[in-house]
């Protein structure tokens, strides 16, 4: 079972989830593709923030970081009931799980992708207006992962094509500029042009003209 919420802080609302127990947070650690949150030092579950095209894990607003941490908070047994604890938030790709690791229990591959946040106390409105959004699903989180890389890989396939046509587009444009700059006296030394400017084939009265 994994627990949604949706914060209301940002415009459009932000979407959170978070697995029941230890053993749902495995599954989120193994397919996941959000921000991971976690309580630094302190068992809690994790956190994870959908986030929408565009948009990435250190520019997140300060708001928003404010329900997360609330929400990090409130789902730590034991962080719950301190004061003054650090929530620390990562990419899920910076994630490092191995087997040596108990259930739920991750490290990091890069600890300069660490980002931590204070939580000098418990904020009860944030984590009730949290809260009554809270919905219960049984997602198929692998097969939502297989979704997510699938719609990207035809986005990118996308943006492929249309770069090559944009290239396509601007080649042939660049040879008809270059035809059009080759042959721009073509029509001035024509046949009849020429021709034309010739005295060779002159009536024999063309003096007369300038008399």
């Amino acid at each position: 079972m994994v627990y949604y919420f949706t914060s209301n802080v940002v415009d459009p609302p932000a979407y959170v989830y978070v697995g029941k127990d230890k053993f749902e947070n495995e599954e989120l650690i193994k397919h996941g593709w959000e921000e991971d949150f976690h309580v630094d030092k302190l068992s809690s579950a994790h956190i994870y923030l959908r986030l929408r095209e565009g948009e990435t894990w250190d520019n997140i607003p300060e708001d928003l970081l404010t329900d997360l941490g609330q929400l990090t908070k409130a789902n730590s047994i034991e962080g719950n009931k301190k004061d003054n604890i650090t929530v620390i938030y990562t990419p899920w790709s910076n994630l490092k799980k191995d087997g040596s690791m108990a259930a739920g229990q991750v490290s990091f591959k890069d600890h300069k992708k660490v980002k931590r946040i204070l939580v000098p106390q418990r904020e009860n409105p944030i984590v009730n207006r949290l809260n009554k959004t809270k919905v219960e699903k049984y997602p198929d989180l692998q097969q939502e992962k297989e979704d997510h890389l699938k719609q990207l890989r035809k986005r990118d396939q996308a943006a492929v094509q249309a770069r090559k046509k944009e290239e396509v587009r601007i080649m042939k444009e660049r040879a008809e500029k270059k035809y059009q700059k080759d042959h721009a006296y073509d029509d001035l030394f024509s046949e009849e042009n020429l021709a034309g400017a010739s005295n060779q084939d002159r009536n024999s009265d063309w003096e007369d003209d300038f008399m």
